[in-house]
C-alpha cells in the first residue's frame, strides 16, 4: 500500500488544485493521501467531491499543517485524521490566517524598503501582486518569492528565500505563531493525531533536533515524520531511531507542492521494520 501523509494544494502554497492533486495521486498509485495545507482546511471538501466525482480508488485523510514557534524557529505540526469542522480547530486556523496576513504586510513593507527603486515597487503594489497569486487562499512566503521571480529580481525561487525571505533575508519578518503545545492540543481536540513535520529540515543541529523530538513527545505529540522527500537511508534510520527512543509513532509524506523532478506523490523510502506507523489502527477504506 502506498501512503503519503503530507501534501499541499493551491489553497496554501501548492500549485495544483485539490481536484488536480487527488487525480495525480491516484495516477501515481497512491492509496492513501493526506492533504495538509498550511493553516487551512479549505482544500478538503473539494478534494472529497473530486474523489467521488471521478470514482477514484483513493482514501483521503483530512489533515492540516500548523505553523508554530519554538526557540525562535518556525516548526510545523501536521494534524492527521482531524474533524476539519471542529469549532476549536476552526477558530485556531482563523487566528493563524490573521497572523499570516499581518506577516505578509510586514514583508511587503520591508521589501519596498530594500528593493531597488528602479523596480517601482511599493508595499501596496507588492501586496496586490501577492494577493493575486494567493487568490483568496492562505498567503505564504512562496507567493512573495513568485512575485520576485516574475519581476526578474531573482533568478530562482530559492534565491528569493536566501536573499530576502528566509531567516537571514533582508525582508524577513518573524511571525507570531502559536506554540507547539497549542497546535497539539487543537489537533487532539479535533480528534486527530499530531505529527512533527520534517524534523531534520529546520536548519537545526542534531542535538537540537533530538531536543525538539523529545519536547514534542513530552507535550503529547503522537508521531514524527520519518519518511521524507529527497531522503537518504541514513536520515531515514536516524529519524526512525529518534521516534523509537521518544516512544513516538512514525509517519511519512512527500511534502508535495508542485510537479518537479525533486518530489513526487508517494515517492518515499519504506519505513524501517522497527517503526510503528501512525496509520496502524486506521481503517484505510476508500470513502467513495
Amino acid at each position: 500500500m502506498k501512503i503519503d501523509l503530507h501534501s499541499h494544494t493551491k489553497c496554501s502554497d501548492g500549485e495544483l488544485s485539490p481536484e488536480e492533486l487527488v487525480l495525480r495521486a491516484s495516477n501515481k498509485g497512491v492509496d492513501v493521501l493526506a492533504i495538509t495545507d498550511h493553516d487551512t482546511v479549505s482544500a478538503l471538501e473539494p478534494a472529497r467531491d473530486a474523489i467521488i466525482k471521478h470514482k477514484l480508488p483513493l482514501k483521503l485523510v483530512a489533515g492540516v499543517e500548523i505553523s508554530t514557534r519554538w526557540h525562535g524557529f518556525e516548526i510545523h505540526v501536521v494534524g492527521l485524521n482531524i474533524d476539519d469542522k471542529q469549532p476549536e480547530l476552526v477558530a485556531l486556523l482563523t487566528q493563524q490566517q490573521n497572523t499570516r496576513d499581518k506577516r505578509a504586510e510586514k514583508i511587503a513593507a520591508k521589501l519596498a524598503r530594500v528593493l531597488p527603486e528602479s523596480y517601482g515597487f511599493t508595499a501596496e503594489t507588492i501586496m496586490q501582486k501577492v494577493l493575486e497569486k494567493a487568490q483568496g487562499q492562505s498567503i505564504s512566503r512562496v507567493h512573495f518569492a513568485k512575485t520576485l521571480l516574475e519581476a526578474g529580481i531573482v533568478d530562482r525561487m530559492q534565491q528569493a528565500f536566501d536573499k530576502y525571505l528566509g531567516r537571514k533575508g533582508k525582508a524577513y519578518a518573524a511571525p507570531e505563531w502559536i506554540s507547539v503545545e497549542q497546535a497539539i492540543a487543537a489537533i487532539k481536540a479535533a480528534g486527530g493525531h499530531a505529527v512533527l513535520a520534517h524534523p531534520t529540515r529546520y536548519d537545526l543541529k542534531n542535538k537540537w533536533v533530538r531536543k525538539l523530538v523529545d519536547y514534542f513527545a513530552e507535550h503529547q505529540g503522537d508521531a514524527i515524520e520519518v519518511g521524507l522527500p529527497r531522503q537518504n537511508n541514513n536520515e531515514l534510520i536516524q529519524l526512525a531511531t529518534y521516534a523509537q527512543q521518544a516512544k513516538l509513532k512514525s509517519s511519512q509524506g512527500s511534502d508535495f507542492h508542485r510537479v518537479s523532478s525533486y518530489t513526487e506523490l508517494g515517492s518515499l523510502l519504506p519505513l524501517p521494520e522497527f517503526c510503528e506507523p501512525i496509520w496502524t489502527d486506521w481503517q484505510l477504506v476508500n470513502p467513495a
